[in-house]
This record gives structure tokens, sequence and C-alpha cells, in this order.
């Protein structure tokens, strides 16, 4: 049976609470050259920007830097020792996603993160998306469209019937490029380079992720 719609989440900030393990990597650098530990509310902000986010507010570092590849590597190595001990889903989502299930509405992720990491925060999660589109699936990375556009293909359904939710302005740009429904939410992270969801030109701002079920 055709899908008549679907819902499709960015990962970091979304879907998943990932700021403890991604700080948790950022401060064993930072003990190692003798600095203090950030705390992880210091470090949220950054956590949807990925590695160029978290080595910026962890050591000052720019990828113009001449440190900056070696420092991301060291960064990514220590992060893949432990991806999924302190991550959880955000409150409310697994009630969300078990009620898609129940309506029988595909969801899926599209996020920017690697599928060196991705997948098995998924399976730690013990979570079953229908598709996971991730930061090296295509040439492009969000706010790019070519990422939205292949779940969409993945699921054999429209962008146009695909709802996206994301918490920074990339994620809202990209479904709007792929002409999907952009829904911005104010939870997650929120990237200090950005304004607030509300003036990401999205459909919709939920507070909550039941709120998504009067959208659809």
């Amino acid at each position: 049976m055709a899908l008549s719609r679907a819902v499709l989440f960015d990962f970091d900030g979304t879907l998943a609470d990932t700021a403890a393990d991604l700080g948790a990597a950022v401060n064993h650098l930072r003990r190692q050259r003798g600095l203090n530990e950030l705390a992880v509310g210091q470090i949220r902000p950054f956590a949807s920007m990925g590695a160029r986010g978290l080595l910026r507010v962890g050591f000052g570092l720019t990828p113009d830097d001449p440190g900056y590849l070696a420092m991301r590597n060291a960064f990514l190595d220590r992060y893949d020792e432990r991806v999924c001990v302190e991550t959880t889903l955000f409150p409310g989502m697994a009630e969300l996603l078990r009620e898609l299930v129940r309506r029988r509405i595909a969801w899926g992720i599209v996020t920017n993160k690697s599928s060196r990491f991705t997948p098995r925060i998924i399976e730690g999660l013990k979570v079953v998306p229908a598709c996971v589109v991730c930061g090296d699936s295509t040439p492009h990375l969000k706010p790019h469209p070519a990422p939205m556009l292949l779940a969409a293909d993945q699921l054999k359904i429209a962008p146009q019937k695909c709802f996206y939710l994301g918490d920074d302005l990339r994620d809202i740009q990209a479904a709007r490029a792929a002409g999907m429904r952009p829904v911005a939410v104010e939870w997650g992270y929120h990237s200090p380079d950005n304004v607030g969801p509300r003036e990401w030109n999205a459909e919709a701002v939920i507070a909550s992720p039941g709120e998504l079920l009067k959208l659809l």
C-alpha cells in the first residue's frame, strides 16, 4: 500500500539527546591537554553542529586552523568508543514513535551524522526507523535537499507528503528545498549562530513531540 504521509527526523537535538556523549568526548580531550572540563550545558548549543561546533566550543578551533584536522580525528575516535552511553530519546519521543507506528505512518531519520556512528546509536536506542539517511549517504549535507530526497525515495513517497522535524535552521532550509513540510522544534540544541526557531519560516513550531500529532 502506498504511503499517504511520512515523518522524518533530524537526529542530534531532535530525535535523540546525544549531547552528554558528545560532551564526554570533548572533555576527555580537554583533560588530556590539562584543561578543565566544560559543563554539558556549555556544550549543548553546539552539539547539532557536529565536530566543527564541538571543537569550536571545546578548543576555539575552526576548520582553517592548522591543528583542526588532528583534533577532529582524535575527537571522532574518542566518540567512537562511547556513542550511546548516556544518549536517550527526548522526552515524549518514544510515545510519538509508537503512535506513528499505530497509525501506520512511516518514520525515518535524515542526519548529517556519519554512518560510522548513526546505526549503532539507533540500535542502542532500540528504535526501528523505516529509513536512515546519514551525512555520507549522499555527496551533500543539509541544508542541501539531496539527503531529504533520498529519504523520500527510499520510502517511495512524494516529498510533499513528508513532514521533517529539526532543531536547526539548516533542517528547515533543507526541508523547504526538498518540497517537504518543515516543522521546527523548541527542544534540542539551537545553534548560537541561528535566530530562534520561530524565525526560521517553518510550517509549524512545536514545543513537545506529541504536538506533532495535531498536524498529521
